[in-house]
């Protein structure tokens, strides 16, 4: 990669699934990576090549310190969704960005979000991370991914699919999803960085297929080599699980997707046109059988049993 080419990028949120895979992704394309973190020994420990530091987005000081020298930034915010907290949070980012002459931000939402206000903090807490940082003086693009592929690879799906057959979610069996990887997430931010994708856009991303809950059944089916069938979670029930883990306000911000999309509206919300995504940022987007042949699904044979 030649000099001019080369960005010093701060990635917030780079212990986490989504920051740290655009953190690695970044590295792994030359860049000068710089993680915020509130763990930096976890952060050593985990690797991923990009330089640790210990700080979040409530501490103005810690962030003018990670900020420093820094080009440009990938941004996700936490699983926080106090309005006032995010709002500080982001305002924080702001300052920090512009201080250090950052010269673009790209803004990971972490979900969709709708055209109208809704009633869910976790939309609403990030359409107002979006605004106030539109608002400052650096330029900033806007990714909207939808739902991660990587939700099925974890411990409350993977056995379930693996030894049962069974790939249960809390969206309905009709509801067409974009479902996107952590990679492709990391492809879609990294692009967004460049000069040549125009500032002040908002980009709904998602992966490379549009699938129905039975029809992403089958694509796993065919990877797995067993029949896999689809079962819709009540939202209700999932809630309560992530409450049991999270706490009740984290819960029910994550949460309010589903039930938003379960209560029938906004019925493409989370399907953007891979093609349009494809176009807009000159990416490959990874089809979702061919994410799927290359998870190590062996991991979960015999898991809760």
């Amino acid at each position: 990669m030649t000099q001019e080419h080369l960005k010093r990028v701060l990635v917030t949120g780079a212990n986490g699934f989504q920051g740290g895979a655009v953190a690695r992704w970044l590295v792994g394309r030359g860049h000068d990576v710089r993680g915020l973190v509130r763990d930096g020994a976890r952060a050593t420990s985990a690797g991923g090549g990009f330089t640790p530091v210990r700080g979040d987005l409530g501490s103005p000081e810690a962030l003018r310190a990670a900020f420093r020298g820094a080009t440009h930034a990938v941004v996700v915010m936490p699983l926080e969704y106090d309005p006032d907290t995010v709002t500080r949070y982001a305002r924080n980012v702001a300052e920090a960005a512009q201080e250090a002459g950052v010269r673009r931000i790209v803004l990971n939402t972490n979900t969709p979000v709708p055209d109208e206000t809704t009633r869910h903090p976790g939309f609403e807490t990030r359409r107002r991370a979006e605004e106030v940082l539109r608002a400052g003086a650096v330029p900033v693009v806007t990714i909207r991914p939808p739902v991660y592929l990587e939700n099925l690879f974890s411990p409350w799906n993977g056995p379930a699919i693996v030894n049962d057959g069974v790939l249960a979610y809390p969206l309905p069996a009709e509801q067409r999803v974009a479902w996107m990887s952590h990679e492709d997430l990391a492809k879609a931010a990294a692009r967004a960085l460049d000069d040549d994708v125009p500032a002040g856009q908002v980009l709904n991303v998602g992966g490379a297929d549009v699938l129905t809950g039975p029809e992403l059944a089958a694509v796993f089916g065919r990877a797995l080599g067993r029949e896999v069938r689809y079962l819709p979670l009540e939202v209700a029930r999932f809630e309560q699980g992530l409450a049991d883990l999270l706490g009740a306000e984290t819960a029910a911000g994550v949460a309010g997707i589903y039930h938003h999309v379960g209560e029938g509206q906004d019925l493409d919300l989370l399907c953007p046109r891979p093609a349009s995504v494809e176009e807009a940022l000159g990416i490959r987007l990874t089809p979702t059988l061919e994410w799927a042949e290359a998870q190590p699904w062996e991991y979960w044979a015999g898991a809760g049993a």
